[in-house]
């Protein structure tokens, strides 16, 4: 096992990585943190075999355990103090970040598997096949689940922003 070729791999992609888990968790960075740690400790052990191509695995390990732990613990009320909520008179960079946030919050509020093949889809630009084999599901079901996970969102973020946010039409 090459420890410097994993250390490399880590010191490099983490930023990405941890971007990835960030969403898988529904924007909780503190949980991304842990998710991103988890994995990468499982990695490890297996570094030999998929060191030839390590960032497909580490993504599908990440979309996988950020499911196993949304099955594992009880779904959680997400509350929103007033002085966060939604206000519509922000613009410029506040506004971005503000709709970053709705967003973030938005596939928070989808079910595991479908925030996964939207963020691996749409946040890490892969391709629908590449999503099904790291997903270990057909290329129908990344359709299925892209198609909805988009209506849902637009339902989710409900306003004009959404057009702009979530796209229309998907292309493999």
């Amino acid at each position: 096992m090459n420890e410097a070729d994993f250390t490399d791999f880590v010191a490099h992609r983490a930023p990405a990585l941890l971007r990835t888990a960030f969403l898988l968790c529904g924007g909780d960075r503190g949980a991304a943190e842990d998710l991103l740690q988890e994995v990468l400790e499982r990695v490890y052990p297996r570094w030999r075999r998929i060191k030839d191509r390590p960032e497909p695995y580490v993504r599908a390990a990440l979309a996988n355990a950020a499911a196993n732990r949304w099955r594992a613990r009880s779904r959680r009320v997400s509350e929103v103090p007033l002085d966060q909520a939604r206000d519509t008179t922000r613009s410029g960079h506040e506004h971005q970040v503000v709709v970053h946030d709705e967003v973030v919050r938005a596939l928070g509020e989808l079910p595991p598997r479908m925030r996964a093949v939207l963020v691996l889809r749409f946040f890490d630009d892969m391709s629908e096949a590449d999503v099904a084999k790291a997903l270990r599901c057909s290329i129908g079901t990344v359709k299925s689940q892209t198609s909805r996970g988009l209506a849902r969102l637009r339902e989710l973020l409900g306003d004009a922003e959404a057009p702009a946010l979530v796209p229309e039409e998907t292309t493999p």
